[in-house]
Parts: C-alpha cells; sequence; structure tokens
C-alpha cells in the first residue's frame, strides 16, 4: 500500500514552513509516493512552482491551502466571546478547475475582506466557493479539535456536519501521525466521531520540515517568527515528528485503520486539474490608423530607432531591427511591446522618473527604440537572444524602475486602461533578510554574518 502526504508546508507558510518545494516533491519521489500537497498557511504563493516540480518528477501535484477561518464573519476583528479565537485552521484541496477558481478566490478573500491577525475565510464564502474543493479538519487548531479538546462534543457535531453538508461527499476528518501534547487523545476522539457521524477519516502528519534532524532549524524560524527567544520557556515548541514520514512510518502509526492511509490514496485520485499553460496578454489599443499590431511596433520602432541612429539607419541597425521585429511577429508578443512603450511614455510624459533599464531586455534594440531602455545594444554588444530567443520560446520579461514615490501613478494609468484583472502586485521573498535575522537568532555577529554571507 502506498500513502499520499495531503498536509504539507513549505517556505511559503512563511517564518513557519521549513521545507522548499523541490526537496518535498523529491522526498515525496523517494518514498515512491503517486502524488503530494501542498497547503501553505492561509496563501497559495508556492502553488504555480509547486505544480510544475511535481509534474516534471511524474507526481500528481494537489493544490492545497490550510486557510484560517473566522470563528464568526471574517469582517469582525475580534476574537469569538466563548473561546477567545480569531481563527481556527482547515484544510482545502482543489480537486479540479472549479476548485482551483474557487480558493483563489478564498485566498483574496481571506487577504482582502477577512485580514486580523491572518488572511481568513468564514462559513459563508466557504459555502459560496465550496465546489470543487475536498475538505479535512486539519490540526489541533482545527474547530472540530478545539471543540473536542473540551469535551464539546455537540459543538463538534455541529460543525462536523455543516462542513459534511456544505462540501457533500468531500469532507473528511483528519487524525495526524505525531506525538505534539494532546494529538493522541484527539486521534481518539476523532474516530469516536467520524463512527458517530459515518464519516471517513485521512491520516496526515502536518509536514513543517522534511526529516527529523531539520528539527532544529524549523525551531529557529519558529522562534523568528513568533519574535521568541529560543531560550523561553513559555514559547511555542512544536513536536519532532512533524516531519515528512515514510509509507512506512505512517501506516505503522494506524496498524488498525487502514482505512485513513486508502483515503490519501482515494483523495488522490479524485483529484483532476490540469492547466491551459497559455499567457493571456491584455489587448493594446490600435489607434484608428492601423489594424495590425505587428505592423504598429514595426512602424514606431522604425520611427524610434531613425530617432536613436539617424535617417537612413546605419546597416548594423537596420539589419538587427529588422531581425528582432521578425523574431516577435513570430512568437506573437509585439503586443506586450506596445503595451510596455505606452505606459513607460505615459510615465515620461508625467514626470515620472524611469530607470534606463537592466536585465536582458537591455539587449533589445527595439526596446531601445521605443524608449522602454535607454542603453543601446550596439554599442555595448548585448545579445537580443538573452531576452528572446527564437530557438527556445519564452514570456519576454522587461524589468523597469519607476520612482518608488510615483510607481502607484502608474499602476493606477495601466489598470484603468488595460482593466483591473489585467494588472497585480506580486509579492518578493528576501533571502538576506532571513539570513540576518537567523543569524541573531543564533547570536552571530555582524562580522561573521558578513563573512558567511560571502
Amino acid at each position: 500500500m502506498s500513502f499520499v502526504h495531503l498536509h504539507t508546508h513549505s517556505e511559503f507558510s512563511l517564518l513557519d514552513g521549513a521545507n522548499r518545494i523541490g526537496d518535498l516533491v523529491l522526498k515525496a519521489k523517494e518514498h515512491e509516493m503517486p502524488a503530494l500537497a501542498l497547503t501553505d498557511h492561509g496563501c497559495m504563493f508556492g502553488s504555480w512552482s509547486f505544480h510544475k516540480a511535481a509534474s516534471r518528477e511524474g507526481l500528481k501535484p494537489i493544490i492545497g491551502m490550510e486557510a484560517y477561518v473566522a470563528p464568526g464573519d471574517r469582517r469582525d476583528r475580534s476574537k469569538s466571546r466563548d473561546r477567545g479565537r480569531a481563527y481556527y485552521h482547515l484544510v482545502l484541496l482543489v480537486r479540479d478547475r472549479i476548485g482551483y477558481k474557487n480558493l483563489m478566490k478564498l485566498s483574496s478573500i481571506g487577504y482582502t475582506e477577512g485580514f486580523y491577525h491572518k488572511p481568513r475565510v468564514d462559513r459563508e464564502v466557504l459555502a459560496r466557493h465550496h465546489e470543487g474543493i475536498i475538505v479535512s479538519s486539519a490540526c489541533l487548531a482545527s474547530e472540530v479539535a478545539r471543540h473536542l479538546a473540551t469535551d464539546n462534543w455537540d459543538g463538534a457535531r455541529e460543525t462536523a456536519e455543516w462542513y459534511a453538508n456544505v462540501f457533500d461527499g468531500r469532507y473528511y476528518l483528519e487524525v495526524q501521525a505525531h506525538d505534539s501534547e494532546g494529538q493522541a487523545e484527539l486521534n481518539k476522539k476523532i474516530f469516536t466521531l467520524a463512527d458517530e457521524l459515518g464519516l471517513p477519516v485521512v491520516a496526515t502528519n502536518d509536514a513543517h520540515f522534511l526529516r527529523p534532524e531539520d528539527h532544529e532549524a524549523h525551531d529557529i524560524l519558529l522562534c523568528i517568527g513568533l519574535g521568541k527567544d529560543r531560550d523561553d520557556p513559555k514559547r511555542m515548541r512544536y513536536d519532532e515528528g512533524l516531519y515528512f514520514k515514510s509509507t512506512d512510518e505512517m501506516t505503522s502509526r494506524f496498524p488498525d485503520r487502514p482505512d485513513v492511509i486508502e483515503n490519501t490514496l482515494k483523495i488522490a485520485d479524485e483529484v483532476d486539474l490540469v492547466f491551459e499553460k497559455k499567457y493571456h496578454l491584455p489587448e493594446f489599443p490600435l489607434p484608428d490608423r492601423s489594424s495590425d499590431p505587428n505592423e504598429y511596433l514595426e512602424q514606431l520602432a522604425l520611427q524610434g530607432a531613425k530617432g536613436r541612429y539617424g535617417d537612413p539607419l546605419p546597416q548594423e541597425a537596420q539589419t538587427r531591427l529588422d531581425y528582432e521585429i521578425g523574431v516577435i511577429k513570430g512568437t506573437g508578443y509585439a503586443g506586450y511591446f506596445l503595451i510596455t512603450q505606452d505606459f513607460i511614455q505615459w510615465a515620461r510624459d508625467q514626470n515620472i522618473p524611469v530607470g534606463p533599464g537592466r536585465g536582458s531586455a537591455a539587449g533589445s534594440l527595439v526596446a531601445y527604440a521605443l524608449g522602454i531602455t535607454n542603453l543601446d545594444p550596439l554599442e555595448f554588444g548585448l545579445l537580443f537572444e538573452r531576452f528572446l530567443n527564437p530557438e527556445r520560446i519564452s514570456m519576454p520579461d522587461i524589468d523597469i524602475d519607476f520612482c518608488y514615490e510615483r510607481r502607484g501613478e502608474v499602476i493606477e494609468y495601466t489598470r484603468q486602461k488595460y482593466g483591473e484583472r489585467a494588472v497585480g502586485q506580486i509579492i518578493t521573498f528576501g533571502t538576506m533578510k532571513w539570513f540576518v535575522m537567523w543569524g541573531a537568532h543564533l547570536g552571530l555577529s555582524l562580522r561573521k554574518l558578513t563573512v558567511l554571507r560571502s
């Protein structure tokens, strides 16, 4: 019998997960597991990277999220009166494309409407966006677990029955295979509740780190996240068993309940999510005199090149321009260049400082001719193929720097012209900042950190 981990955390469970996505995938492959789920806390930041990594290694990727559920209305920024809690945990797994869209909606709602300590959803939006999602009751911090911990069986029944009704045939009670305080007792109560209500049970391990020896590294990460000293006797500590267990280790924890292992395979079999893997670019509004973005791009690029190099164009510039235009037409990215040129030109017209260009886009003469960059690729011997290669077609990526005080104006202009759905801001994660915080918790001096970093 095999087993599938359905409750795992990566580095995108910020300051709590110590697993790298690639390591999780390789470990699952090493254990000959057919599939793997990623359920980071309150976010889907790692979903696309995870899906690609798992697919590449022949594993079925199961995209998920460990959601934070408000005890009442998600917009109510207070703790529940009876238990003083701002949220509970709940595992949500994508079954199909509809479920993927619904999970994205739930994640967004958590940040835009329900944020209080954490990005929270509530029962109202879970019921609204339930389709295509498989649910398990989660860990010791779940609503069911909190009720059972105080022997509030009525509360546990009401909670489980609500989820079982909303997620009809897609709701599982969850038991876990580690030795955190209270987990063994919770498992017993979960089995009792499941028998009483006729609900299926699934086994997980809530994997926060990869191997037993990674527990210390995870503990340091946890201290950074909590802002606590490692020597603080009152701080939260995780059990050493919250690692990525093998199939044998998982089955040995539930020798009399093979169904909880089999249910992981059943859930994995139900998952059927295939991405189109297509780029959806907004349409550039062409002026009345033009009907073809390729022709309009060629016209603007030729005009701009003459402004840069003179008229007539030197042969080297003409040859390079013709070559790049041909590649851009062939790859279908004329609209991308026109849109980029448009908002950069708008920024300059508004006297918003724009950087000269950096990265591989500086190798494009078309970008230089359009005013997207201000670096002459011919003068500096820069290669266009590093930016857009006809032998290995991938989406062009132009890095643009705007004055940080007015970049919001550029974003708003782009949003107004090309639509709300076509513009998004992407979070970045600073590796060096984590490095410094890690060193501080180990008591390393700044000098020592500088040496290690170099």
